[in-house]
């Protein structure tokens, strides 16, 4: 086998340039294949990372069909006490689950005295709150980020709202609700914050404490809209979500249907779909790889065969087994594709680490995301193993047509 291979090499250094710009040509696919794997596995990781930490948490449940509506963020779909505490008990059961929160999701009138507009309200425990989505507290660019999430009394408002009305931390702000019953209350807030804005519907939320929203609409039990979930490892999604599935089916309402529903960020969240169309750019790009290794490869070794006719009869007049003739071709094609491919995983790694240096920033929505690429070992050598088995494929077929030579013509070849 190390003398296959050395005469493989050998047989590819007599041809230097076409060798080289082979090798160039794999090295360019598999460096451009890595670096988007890298960049956009980065954006994934964070814009995932900040809507889950920040907003939606990795799963939510809601009373059945809540979600149908959650634009208007309906008052009349809320969670019951006795439902409340089954789910409470699931949940701490579960060993994935790090931390969850309860809300009370309220739309109002926000007004500064001198004018109105419409605000999205989360009322949290500031406790359960910080543990569930601990991004939130980032979010937070006035205001004391030190203290409590949330104080009884006080407001955290989006920078979108801040900016339109004028308002700062410290100002004095009234809120008006409508309750499910459809009398109209509100209450005076001293404005405590003012939040980063993020992309999605969510960056127009503003957050009370939930003893001040269940006041606002006038409560006589601890309801709740919604309980946003954290789990300890989000790569476990899947298995929490089947698991707890299972638990909450087990809450019925009177018509002993299931009263409560599970749902996945991805569920939530639009950029799910972004995700899915850049885990479908990567498959096209490993794709175009796939084609660049195989015709590349492909036509070098063709051009080799033909090359070498009579160096083929030569080989097998003198006693040469076909096998053997097939492992030679068959070598340099192999060798081709991990020798380009090497250079391009090295390339890569390089660039990556500037990248890292040297971040790219740019703006996404609402947002400034700055990317930190990364190169995961396991997608390497995905990358590395694809490379050579497409370069083996490649030189299968001429591999197999020199070895089927007949000596005698191959021989009389001009």
């Amino acid at each position: 086998m190390t003398s296959t291979l050395k005469l493989a090499a050998r047989n590819l250094l007599r041809y230097r340039r076409r060798t080289l710009l082979t090798a160039l040509l794999i090295t360019l696919g598999v460096t451009a294949l890595l670096l988007f794997v890298a960049a956009a596995g980065s954006f994934k990781q964070t814009m995932v990372g900040s809507i889950t930490d920040s907003m939606l948490g990795h799963l939510q449940v809601h009373r059945k069909g809540y979600t149908q509506s959650i634009d208007n963020l309906p008052l009349n779909m809320s969670l019951q006490p006795n439902a409340v505490s089954k789910i409470e008990s699931a949940l701490k059961a579960d060993p994935e689950v790090a931390a969850y929160s309860l809300r009370v999701k309220l739309g109002a009138m926000f007004s500064n005295f001198t004018e109105n507009t419409s605000i999205r309200l989360n009322g949290v425990d500031p406790v359960a709150e910080d543990a569930a989505l601990p991004g939130l507290r980032q979010r937070i660019n006035e205001g004391d980020k030190s203290g409590p999430l949330v104080e009884p009394g006080k407001v955290l408002i989006p920078t979108l709202l801040a900016r339109g009305m004028k308002v700062k931390v410290g100002d004095s702000v009234v809120l008006v609700v409508t309750n499910a019953s459809g009398s109209v209350n509100g209450k005076n807030f001293i404005v405590g914050g003012v939040l980063d804005a993020i992309t999605g519907p969510g960056g127009r939320d503003g957050y009370i404490h939930i003893n001040d929203a269940r006041e606002l609409l006038r409560m006589d039990k601890p309801e709740v809209m919604e309980i946003a979930v954290r789990l300890k490892t989000i790569g476990k999604l899947s298995e929490v979500q089947q698991r707890l599935n299972s638990k909450l089916d087990e809450i019925r309402n009177k018509e002993d249907k299931p009263a409560t529903e599970l749902h996945t960020w991805s569920d939530l969240s639009p950029f799910a779909n972004i995700v899915r169309m850049i885990d479908l750019m990567t498959l096209f790009i490993r794709i175009m790889l796939i084609a660049i290794v195989l015709v590349s490869v492909m036509n070098v070794m063709l051009m080799a065969v033909y090359e070498r006719i009579r160096e083929i009869g030569t080989l097998a007049a003198i006693g040469t087994q076909p096998g053997k003739l097939m492992a030679i071709f068959l070598s340099e094609g192999l060798l081709l594709g991990l020798v380009g491919a090497a250079a391009g995983i090295a390339i890569s790694y390089a660039l990556v680490a500037f990248l890292n240096v040297s971040p790219l920033v740019f703006n996404f929505g609402r947002e400034q995301i700055t990317l930190y690429p990364h190169l995961d070992l396991i997608e390497v050598l995905g990358v590395l193993g694809l490379a050579v088995l497409v370069s083996a494929l490649a030189s299968l077929q001429p591999a197999w047509r020199a070895a089927r030579m007949d000596p005698i013509q191959a021989l009389r070849h001009v």
